[in-house]
């Protein structure tokens, strides 16, 4: 494997501090993550190998590490720093790999389960799809994961405040083309699938054109508040590539909108003048086939 990992030059720049990206990312809920890994049939399950694609500074790999099920973790990941940031913490059970969602050094139906946490949006392509069947084995399960901030939301979604659904708005903004969660368009590579009828089927066996993963996708989320003081939030919203990389007038212009969005009456403070920050981690999932 080359080291370039080929990301977007807007993600490779906005990810670069691998360090704060990990300290000021969210956490994901225990809760949610209880129920996801119940729905990829892994929950209370020994010795599962699981593939991790993107996995970044490992946020969602330290909770499977963590787990009692003793899991098997190919952790693979294109982003130099994030790798490293991930290697250094030594988890239990976690082999770090460089590598991407269409190119990864796994073997052929190694992985009884693929999780992929904060990152299909950036690479739902079909052939993302056709490496990540290969590495499954039959019947294994893709499970896909994110923690959404209202700020960062689906313009579709409503939000519980008018201050966060402002920073939304400012946040939506922002288009540089590229593919993000909030734009709900990862989906379609599920729903562009040739069509799973016996005859075509056959017809398509040695085109390469069958249905790789099933549908619907399965669904659920889990909805949480969490306190953060301003500085945090702050380099929260920092840690959005298309933030991270504002420069000079621009990066102004930005912390004036959150300062004047955080004077709205809506904002809720603690005692201690956090701030309450709502926010929903959605997962899906789909049978490999």
């Amino acid at each position: 494997m080359g080291s370039q990992s080929n990301l977007p030059a807007a993600a490779e720049e906005g990810f670069k501090d691998a360090a704060a990206y990990d300290t000021h990312r969210p956490n994901y809920p225990a809760e949610a993550v209880e129920i996801f890994l119940q729905n990829l049939k892994i929950a209370e399950q020994d010795e599962v190998n699981i593939v991790e694609v993107a996995s970044g500074t490992g946020k969602f790999t330290e909770l499977l590490a963590s787990r009692p099920e003793r899991y098997s973790v190919k952790a693979v990941e294109p982003h130099g720093p994030m790798r490293d940031k991930l290697a250094q913490k030594d988890l239990p059970g976690i082999e770090v790999l460089n590598g991407k969602a269409d190119r990864m050094p796994v073997d052929d139906e190694w992985g009884d389960v693929c999780v992929v946490a904060q990152a299909f949006h950036w690479f739902a392509t079909p052939e993302a799809l056709k490496e990540i069947h290969r590495v499954l084995r039959p019947s294994a399960v893709l499970g896909m994961i994110w923690n959404v901030d209202e700020y960062n939301k689906p313009r579709s979604w409503p939000a519980t405040t008018k201050w966060e659904q402002k920073l939304n708005d400012y946040i939506l903004g922002f288009d540089d083309g590229l593919p993000r969660f909030r734009h709900q368009e990862w989906q379609e590579v599920f729903e562009q699938q040739p069509p799973g009828n016996p005859v075509q089927a056959i017809r398509n066996t040695f085109t390469d054109h069958l249905p790789r993963f099933s549908l619907p996708l399965g669904e659920n989320n889990v909805k949480w508040t969490m306190w953060l003081s301003e500085e945090a939030l702050w380099a929260r919203i920092n840690t959005l590539s298309q933030i991270a990389i504002l420069k000079g007038e621009e990066r102004e212009a930005a912390i004036k909108v959150f300062k004047d969005t955080l004077q709205s009456d809506d904002v809720e403070r603690n005692e201690k003048g956090e701030i309450a920050v709502h926010g929903v981690t959605y997962f899906a999932w789909t049978d490999r086939l």
